[in-house]
């Protein structure tokens, strides 16, 4: 069985399990108590901390590890969102000045519900970027959209379902101009994107696509911006994320940050290539198929495609019958219905969308890819023929 769902999750990587794995054993201790055992726990935590904030070019008291990428993005658009607010008061009338979010349509459904969820409950408005064909957002329609309310902009650096990277600089520079707050969800950009230097105000990440355990994630945001906390209670995380913290997660996080780091520019090279070569052979294979997303300005571990006619769950299983795994799009969306929010934004008829499929492929890829294509030029084609 081989394995193509890597945007979904990635194996653990030996070296983070290595690393982890004193502090699922005898180093247990919590870092809050105020003994040796919870010493030792706290300069476990504290090291992990400004690994992690090494590799992003940020300060130690700038890393919130959270439980994952869903939950930085909550944090990331409500804390500073509703932080904002907060720090201007009301103006006399019963409302909440800043309260206007800038983000788009294709965004990963933890940002649209956060933003969902401003606007029905503390009463935002929300301004959704469009995006063209290709997934991409046009910095100057950012810089239209902001506001003198406006209190973030969330932008993904890199779609979940169809790989297209945003231009990030140009993006920066104009909230950077306008002084509005720029959160970008970098959960399928780590491994594959420089993270440093993107001029973002707030950085989401989630371990397991870099070959950590689920469950583990971190939000690097600035300390000067107010944070308002989605979880409150002990004060763990300088007061913005309460709970007792994860700390093996930690540990295994900042492991896997560095190697992916470390990685990053030689594996984005032969896994683009390897991509490139299987985009190519696919389109000449299956006259229905499309790809999906950038052409060129793409994850280099992502090909996704529509292949109009077909049923995109149909093709899943004929492809698993094959020994090929993979997914129609989000793992977050599995089992809906619907069509890809993303694709409809992106201007795809909605029954094409439903014919989606997804194929991300991990670091360690190092083998040529046409007999997955051939694969895939078979399964789609007994699909169509009913067979």
């Amino acid at each position: 069985m081989l394995y193509l769902d890597h945007a979904a999750t990635s194996p653990v990587r030996p070296e983070v399990r290595a690393a982890m794995l004193p502090y699922l054993t005898d180093r247990f201790g919590n870092p809050s108590s105020h003994h040796t055992v919870g010493e030792a726990a706290a300069a476990a935590l504290a090291d992990a901390r400004a690994r992690v904030a090494a590799v992003l070019g940020v300060r130690a008291n700038e890393i919130v590890f959270t439980s994952g990428g869903t939950e930085a993005d909550n944090l990331a658009i409500k804390g500073l969102a509703i932080g904002a607010a907060l720090r201007r008061g009301g103006d006399g009338a019963g409302r909440v000045p800043r309260a206007h979010i800038v983000t788009t349509p294709i965004e990963h459904e933890a940002v649209l519900a956060s933003c969902e969820y401003l606007e029905r409950v503390h009463g935002f408005e929300i301004t959704h970027v469009p995006v063209d064909p290709t997934g991409s957002v046009d910095p100057a329609d950012v810089a239209a959209a902001i506001r003198p309310d406006t209190a973030v902009v969330s932008i993904g650096y890199a779609n979940n379902e169809i790989g297209t990277v945003q231009d990030v600089d140009a993006i920066a520079a104009v909230t950077a101009a306008a002084r509005v707050p720029l959160h970008l969800d970098a959960v399928q950009a780590a491994g594959w994107l420089p993270l440093r230097g993107t001029g973002a105000d707030a950085l989401s990440l989630a371990g397991h696509k870099i070959g950590a355990p689920q469950g583990i994630g971190v939000l690097a945001v600035r300390a000067r911006l107010p944070l308002e906390p989605v979880l409150h209670g002990g004060g763990q995380e300088r007061g913005r994320r309460s709970g007792t913290e994860n700390l093996a997660g930690a540990v295994a996080f900042a492991t896997a940050l560095e190697l992916a780091e470390a990685e990053r520019e030689s594996v984005a090279e032969r896994v683009g290539a390897l991509r490139d070569a299987f985009v190519a052979r696919v389109l000449a294979h299956v006259p229905t198929a499309r790809l999906t997303g950038h052409p060129t300005r793409r994850l280099p571990g992502t090909a996704s495609f529509t292949f109009a006619g077909t049923s995109g769950e149909t093709v899943l299983l004929e492809l698993e019958r094959r020994g090929l795994v993979t997914s129609s799009g989000s793992a977050c969306a599995a089992g809906s219905d619907e069509p890809s929010h993303v694709l409809v934004a992106c201007g795809i008829d909605p029954a094409v969308a439903q014919s989606a499929v997804r194929f991300t492929f991990g670091h360690a890829l190092a083998e040529d890819l046409s007999p997955v294509a051939d694969a895939v030029a078979a399964a789609v084609a007994a699909v169509r023929s009913g067979s």
